[in-house]
């Protein structure tokens, strides 16, 4: 049976220093009117403000310096990712490649990708998307069947992608696929490649979500050729790399900060007097919150100490996505909003993040996978 570990992370004082860093950056660039505040993150696309972000030193951030790097401790990054989700600014083009492809292809990439790529992404020129989910596989990443075949220096790939978030702006696709025997196999023959995503034999084709906005695609490879040295890590090493990387898709800020914008907007819009319901209301969703910031620190703590938090991070995902979605509905009820009438900053673009907010519990792995990860953590399945 694992144990659960979330002890308190002490953030060092390049932590205190890069935030205080990261506030007066985004406080000058809304005075200069660089951006509005966005409600739901997820809905943020806008490469100047990566280029600028990154010019601060808010990219890469961890990385060793001759990729382009600073050399600072994941809680520094913690730091600067609060402010920046509790900014509500739009770092969407960047994030993808910061939070998890550039650290796998530092980890497990060919020299001649880590010397092409990362110091793009540092830069704040070069973003990614994710390639897992396939269609007809839900979230059962085992069951993909995008394959990949050896022929020359290189691979083909041919099979389909879904769900790939701004995948027709990003510049690669870290891509899982299958180079095994038979599908049969299931965890094992699965490798990942970087995807140049304008290589010839590849279409992306729109996916728009129920507010019409479109950030999803699905993805099809038809004999798309791919350089070997893209191939990342080794052939079959494939599983064992997703779950590393999930662990930093899931246990971030970004897990349940995604509508923080709004929580501020709505307890501003209350005022200092709220009514009972009103303050019952409030003083849950942010007693909620502090433990949540808690235990996603403590993952930052033990990413630092270079262990794998993996079913630490699960939790952190199922609970923080879940309190992500009860945001906008409290709100709607405490404040009595009427999301087809202008009612203030709160009211505006409210209807935005409740349309989102079914998506907050599907990005990086369902409610029900979750729940499968944390019970075979407590020796219950």
């Amino acid at each position: 049976m694992h144990k659960f570990a979330f002890a308190g992370a002490e953030f060092p004082e390049e932590a205190v220093r890069e935030r205080a860093r990261a506030r007066a950056f985004l406080e000058a660039e809304r005075a200069a009117g660089r951006f509005v505040p966005h409600k739901c993150f997820w809905t943020t696309y806008d490469p100047a403000f990566s280029k600028r972000a990154a010019g601060e030193g808010f990219v890469a951030m961890t990385w060793p310096k001759e990729y382009g790097g600073r050399e600072l401790s994941p809680l520094a990054r913690f730091a600067v990712t609060e402010e920046m989700l509790a900014a509500g600014a739009p770092c969407g083009a960047h994030w993808i490649a910061d939070r998890q492809s550039g650290p796998l292809i530092m980890r497990h990439g060919s020299e001649e990708a880590r010397r092409s790529i990362l110091p793009k992404i540092a830069a704040g020129e070069c973003y990614f998307a994710i390639g897992m989910s396939e269609p007809d596989t839900g979230s059962d990443l085992a069951a993909v069947r995008t394959r990949a075949a050896r022929r020359g220096d290189g691979y083909v790939i041919n099979g389909s992608k879904i769900w790939t978030t701004n995948g027709h702006l990003a510049h690669y696709m870290l891509t899982l696929v299958r180079t095994g025997a038979s599908v049969e196999e299931r965890h094992r023959g699965l490798s990942q490649f970087i995807v140049d995503l304008k290589s010839p034999g590849i279409t992306i084709r729109p996916i728009h979500d129920i507010s019409g906005r479109h950030e999803f695609n699905q993805i099809f490879f038809d004999d798309v050729f791919v350089p070997a040295h893209m191939l990342v890590g080794n052939e079959g090493d494939g599983w064992a790399m997703v779950t590393s990387e999930l662990t930093l898709e899931r246990s971030g800020p970004d897990r349940f900060l995604s509508d923080f914008r709004l929580l501020v907007e709505g307890i501003s819009a209350v005022g200092p007097q709220p009514d009972r319901h009103q303050a019952v209301a409030i003083g849950r969703l942010v007693a909620h919150l502090l433990p949540l910031r808690r235990m996603s620190a403590s993952i930052a703590g033990q990413l630092a100490a270079g262990t794998d938090p993996n079913q630490e991070a699960a939790l952190v995902k199922e609970m923080g996505t879940n309190y992500e979605r009860e945001v906008p509905e409290v709100l709607r009820s405490a404040l009595a909003l009427d999301t087809t009438a202008a009612g203030g900053a709160c009211a505006e673009g409210y209807a935005d993040v409740l349309l989102a907010a079914p998506s907050f519990t599907l990005r990086g792995g369902t409610r029900e996978v979750m729940r499968g990860v944390i019970a075979r953590g407590l020796g219950l399945r």
